[in-house]
């Protein structure tokens, strides 16, 4: 004996498909908002108008010769600064370590110096991935470095 496919069986049906489809969207719009870290920048079309500028500014950085290594100790980021091979010493850094989700604020760093080019900074980060903002600064010349870290 077999039973007829009813109006109400394919009432059952429509409401299963579209109530999973449904909730699997819900779920997921919710994800995204609770992850989402803000914007890149508030203006994008200002932004563009700088690109150029910010290219310039990136090849005169590169033409100088400055390279930045960044690596962890402990939890406390280290970086090594060098000019073409050789240690570089600043004679001042500007530092902060920001959570690229934007879900930690961002941490003010201090570094030392533990050798010739090579710098610790003061504080632990909390576990995870972090993104270093470095600038290094020796007289008039500067040069500002974004390094990923893993705390």
């Amino acid at each position: 004996m077999t039973r007829k496919f009813t109006g109400w069986h394919m009432a059952t049906v429509m409401i299963a498909f579209f109530g999973t489809v449904i909730a699997v969207n819900m779920i997921m719009a919710l994800q995204a908002s609770r992850t989402f870290g803000g914007t890149v920048v508030d203006n994008s079309y200002v932004a563009s108008q700088q690109f150029n500028h910010w290219l310039d500014e990136a090849k005169a950085q590169q033409a100088q010769g400055w390279r930045l290594a960044t690596t962890s100790l402990d939890g406390r980021p280290v970086v090594t600064a060098s000019e073409h091979g050789a240690p570089l010493m600043p004679t001042r850094i500007t530092a902060y370590a920001e959570h690229p989700l934007g879900q930690l604020d961002d941490i003010p760093l201090v570094f030392r110096e533990t050798a010739p080019g090579r710098f610790v900074a003061d504080r632990t980060l909390p576990a995870g991935r972090w993104r270093l903002h470095v600038r290094l600064i020796q007289g008039a010349r500067h040069a500002d470095f974004v390094e990923d870290v893993h705390a």
